[in-house]
């Protein structure tokens, strides 16, 4: 599975995730839904970890992608390639997540 692959499943997930988070507001004090924002955090987190377990990904392991060049003094954790190539769709979910949330 290449970066691009994994980032479509995760965001994939997260969107399931969020609609979840999204219900659970629905039953929550006004209080405590921000919580909420927390606990997919922790998803988002979970999802990474569990989609590179499936995959076969050692997240921990030096990226070896096809832009990496054995010239450049940068080396980076498959786990610092796949936050970097999925924040954007965190960061999006999530701020969706925040605005559903207040506005229940």
């Amino acid at each position: 599975m290449n970066i691009e692959e994994f980032r479509a499943e995760l965001e994939t997930r997260l969107l399931i995730e969020k609609q979840y988070l999204t219900e659970e507001a629905s039953s929550m004090d006004s209080q405590d839904r921000l919580e909420l924002l927390g606990k997919f955090n922790e998803k988002y987190r979970t999802l990474i970890q569990r989609l590179a377990n499936e995959n076969g990904i050692d997240l921990n392991a030096m990226y070896e992608g096809e832009n990496t060049s054995e010239n450049t003094n940068i080396h980076l954790s498959y786990e610092q390639v796949i936050l970097g190539k999925t924040m954007r769709v965190y960061d999006k979910l999530s701020d969706e997540l925040y605005e559903e949330i207040i506005n229940e």
